[in-house]
């Protein structure tokens, strides 16, 4: 039998999918976007509206919306509202990284912000929502423009709000989303060139900066794309740019290369021969040196260059996207072995993460698999989360929005 084939545990990710939906509803601000829920679920006023939260829960909510949950919509709209208001920068273009209630607090327009910015959108286009549309055409106007840098077939990281240049550092994660956000914009659009962009950052990122370095993806970059093998080697825990190799993104990783395959062969686009294989490679590498490798069951945050644990805190999304990759990789090869993984990493999740009493999932563990905040405090949100409970009952390709609108869930 096949655990994650079954009705039973089918029965019981929706259980989970509306156990998160309804912890994560609290995260409105009543003066715009989404803010971050504390321990307890309440919206902890002491952190900026940030736009990346904003973002992954308007994507959350549209997801919702499409499964018929009530008052969903409300959630997504209200989402666009602030994208195209509060957190909208009206003199210079795009989107402020964090507000407060006097407005911006950071100078700065970083594309990790902007690429969900593009996946809130095409989720909310997929739902069916007012202003969606419009929203979807600047954002990818704006990326386009401003950070898409076509002869590096990468995105570049950041700017000042005037869209000066402030710094030569270019990051894999930004671009990690940008694949992802890519991919849905194209399934609603129906735009290649959006396909043919996310394959070239995947190439570049996967096929070249991970398998030339052992499959330990660097993350960090000068502006030449040269790899910055020793950067924040002073500060391994930085919850954005960790020393080392993410063991999380290599999962992550190798899911959106199994995505972006369908979705590139579906388009009647060439697919490269080299996507499966390398998906493995990040997926083993990240079990074999991220998994319970320092006498305690449970996936490390980071490793350095020599596959040695760094940080070795137990993140909530590590473990949601080990799920997630597992899932993937078993509907696209059949082995018994990933089913195998999806029903570890779930026994994992349910044992030590999910947080029976107050909600959500526990988003930090300490090697003792005990609460820790040493990286994250509070449960900023719930987007790795609930696309966890989404991933198995949906096919590999397309993006979870366009294919809960196509009526693909299980």
């Amino acid at each position: 039998m096949i655990w994650l084939t079954t009705p039973a545990h089918h029965r019981w990710l929706e259980s989970e999918t509306d156990r998160l939906l309804s912890f994560g509803a609290a995260s409105r601000d009543p003066r715009g976007g989404f803010g971050w829920l504390d321990e307890s679920g309440a919206l902890d006023q002491s952190h900026d509206v940030e736009l990346w939260i904003t973002c992954r829960m308007t994507h959350s909510y549209a997801l919702a919306a499409m499964m018929g949950r009530p008052g969903a919509s409300s959630l997504v709209d209200h989402g666009i509202d602030a994208l195209r208001g509060r957190l909208h920068d009206d003199q210079h273009g795009g989107w402020f990284a964090a507000v407060d209630p006097d407005g911006p607090t950071k100078d700065v327009k970083e594309a990790y912000g902007h690429a969900f910015v593009i996946l809130a959108a095409s989720s909310a286009v997929a739902a069916g929502r007012p202003g969606a549309s419009d929203l979807l055409e600047e954002a990818l106007e704006v990326h386009g423009q401003r950070f898409w840098d076509d002869e590096a077939g990468m995105s570049r990281e950041a700017f000042g709000r005037d869209w000066s240049e402030i710094e030569d550092y270019r990051g894999i994660n930004a671009n990690m989303h940008t694949v992802e956000a890519y991919m849905a914009a194209a399934d609603v659009t129906g735009d290649k060139s959006l396909l043919r962009r996310a394959l070239r950052i995947t190439e570049r990122a996967v096929h070249g900066y991970a398998r030339a370095n052992d499959w330990r993806l660097p993350e960090h970059f000068d502006a030449q794309w040269q790899p910055l093998m020793s950067y924040n080697e002073d500060e391994p825990a930085h919850p954005f740019r960790p020393f080392g190799a993410t063991i999380g993104h290599l999962l992550e990783w190798s899911r959106l290369t199994l995505q972006l395959a369908a979705s590139v062969q579906q388009s009647g686009l060439a697919r490269p021969e080299w996507m499966m294989d390398d998906a493995k490679e990040l997926y083993a590498t990240a079990v074999r040196e991220g998994w319970n490798v320092d006498g305690a069951v449970g996936f490390v945050y980071t490793v350095d260059w020599d596959g040695r644990p760094v940080v070795r805190e137990r993140m909530h999304w590590v473990t949601a996207e080990a799920i997630g990759a597992a899932a993937a990789l078993w509907q696209a090869t059949k082995l018994p072995t990933y089913a195998e993984d999806y029903r570890r990493w779930w026994e994992f999740a349910g044992e030590h993460h999910l947080d029976h009493e107050g909600g959500s999932w526990w988003h930090e563990l300490g090697t003792d698999n005990a609460v820790s905040r040493t990286v994250w405090e509070g449960k900023a949100d719930i987007y790795h989360a609930l696309q966890a409970t989404l991933i198995p009952r949906l096919p590999v390709s397309p993006a979870l929005a366009a294919s809960l609108a196509a009526g693909n869930l299980a």
